[in-house]
């Protein structure tokens, strides 16, 4: 690393490197712990927007990394600042976002003394980060935020931690942004072999029953033309996880929906019927496998830049450590035009347009038609954030999803709370079109303080809270209501208090109306849909 002449204390010098990283916006909230770098920002050119809560930090950074494509950015104090992540970190670590989370902490004299608001960052973040950094000197900083960058973004994308004392912050320093970054125990980059692409293009040729099962994998690699292009050329059906929704078009005559307990008959028969399934950017997850069964002799490739994914939860046939855009752009060549009007006649005949639904109750609004309604208000053009439980299935199922990074959703950690936070780090993030998130009563009420930011910042999204007065999906495992009474707050009138425009609507006859409404009105506006509480999935 070159010396400066610019000698400046560590905070600026975090600062610098992260302008240097092509940084734009920071979410985060203040503590006494890191106000050296917030005191930086104020003339720097990065955007600060001001979260309510840590949690909803991350998860606004989580929704900008996964609409934009780019890595998302938090700045927390130390304690319970840092504790206050581990929701966020969890959920991108799971789904595989790049983040860069940065932390105050005590002076380093301090670490290990109990002292007011130290955590052991090291030891809380392991589990939830892709890598995390203490930072013990102040020449360190600018190279670390480099390494920090180029590990969440290389390989799988995931999040990484940076713990910074605040004395640290405080001295000086001259070290400069590297120009390259060189990691002597971290070499990410894979590539196919040969003898592997000829394997596959061979067995993918032969092959009878074929499917491609994708998933976020593909969208993080940005191969969905790639996959397209394949599933086309070969005549393959194509199956998505949840994390995968929006890599293939949902109309496609060749989509066979959602894998797993809560996916489609198609896509469920698919995979245990093919004697070829080849396997993108998959963690072959427990809401998949369990009880799954597959015919006898099926051969199973499972492409992965992550190299412990391989046989991690099935024994698959051959495991190909590579990216998939530059493994699908070289097999593509390989591939021969074929049909397989047999097996996708089988399959067709499982594919409903859209699974049927009966009102439960006249009067009633079900929740399917809420995800309905936003399709036709929107013309299925918008980027739909969900938060977790009934309403994400229904939206996974019933939407028309045609685009990548245009569903955004909490998969392997499934984090109530999410919704509202990553809609909002999607509209910073600048993603087109409308906005709109669905999202239920419970997980509103953990993050819905983040509405105050939505306001603040005039951000035009659809906030659609599908409220049933109970924890939906809770209440279908358990296959019956609660004991006792249930009480939600009026979320007009929270809306209201945040300074959002907002309405209530129960009658099924004008929820297309009041939903067109709120998706129209260009601004922040909430819209509470009370719908049958014993509607099930």
């Amino acid at each position: 690393m070159k010396p400066s002449k610019a000698v400046r204390n560590g905070a600026r010098a975090l600062v610098e490197s992260l302008e240097r990283a092509g940084v734009d916006t920071v979410f985060g909230y203040p503590g006494g712990n890191v106000l050296d770098v917030f005191d930086c920002l104020r003339d720097s050119r990065l955007r600060f927007i001001l979260n309510r809560h840590e949690q909803g930090a991350v998860h606004c950074a989580d929704g900008y990394s996964r609409a934009t494509g780019r890595p998302g950015v938090v700045l927390v104090t130390s304690g319970p600042g840092l504790t206050n992540t581990i929701t966020g970190l969890g959920c991108a670590n799971m789904d595989g976002v790049p983040l860069v989370v940065i932390c105050g902490q005590v002076e380093l004299n301090r670490i290990g003394t109990d002292a007011f608001q130290e955590a052991d960052t090291t030891g809380l973040t392991r589990a939830v980060s892709k890598h995390n950094f203490l930072i013990k000197n102040a020449d360190e900083i600018p190279e670390t935020v480099a390494q920090a960058f180029y590990i969440a973004t290389h390989g799988k994308p995931g999040p990484v931690v940076i713990d910074l004392p605040c004395d640290v912050q405080r001295a000086a320093t001259s070290a400069t942004y590297p120009e390259r970054i060189s990691l002597r125990a971290y070499h990410p980059e894979c590539a196919a072999s040969a003898r592997d692409v000829a394997t596959l293009a061979k067995w993918l040729n032969a092959a009878k029953r074929p499917v491609i099962y994708a998933g976020g994998g593909v969208i993080a690699a940005d191969a969905a033309r790639d996959l397209t292009a394949m599933a086309e050329k070969a005549n393959i059906p194509v199956v998505t996880t949840l994390m995968g929704i929006g890599s293939f078009d949902t109309a496609h005559p060749l989509a066979m929906g959602m894998a797993g307990i809560y996916g489609t008959a198609a896509a469920k028969t698919a995979l245990e019927k093919a004697d070829f399934i080849l396997a993108l950017g998959v963690r072959f997850n427990d809401r998949v496998t369990e009880g799954a069964k597959t015919s006898r002799g099926v051969k199973i490739v499972q492409v992965d830049c992550d190299p412990s994914a391989i046989d991690k939860n099935v024994v698959v046939t051959m495991g190909i450590v590579a990216d998939i855009k530059d493994l699908l752009t070289v097999v593509a060549s390989r591939v021969k035009t074929a049909s397989h009007p047999d097996w996708l006649s089988v399959l067709e005949a499982l594919k409903p347009i859209k699974p049927k639904y009966v009102p439960l109750h006249r009067g009633v609004i079900m929740p399917q038609s809420v995800i309905d309604a936003v399709a036709e208000a929107t013309r299925g053009r918008c980027v739909l954030v969900t938060d977790v439980g009934q309403h994400q299935m229904f939206a996974a199922r019933r939407f028309p999803h045609s685009r990548p990074r245009r569903f955004i959703t909490s998969g392997g950690m499934g984090a109530m709370g999410f919704g509202i936070p990553a809609a909002i780090g999607a509209a910073i993030g600048g993603a087109e079109g409308p906005i709109v998130a669905i999202v239920g009563d419970g997980g509103a009420q953990m993050t819905a303080e983040e509405l105050l930011l939505a306001a603040r910042e005039r951000l035009p999204i659809a906030f659609i809270v599908m409220n049933n007065g109970t924890l939906g999906m809770i209440r279908q495992m358990q296959k019956r209501y609660f004991i006792g009474d249930y009480s939600n707050p009026d979320f007009v009138l929270l809306a209201k208090a945040y300074g959002l425009a907002s309405a209530r609507v129960s009658d099924p006859e004008k929820l297309g109306a009041a939903v067109a409404k709120a998706v129209r009105a260009k601004k922040p506006y909430l819209l509470e849909v009370v719908v049958d509480g014993e509607a099930t999935v």
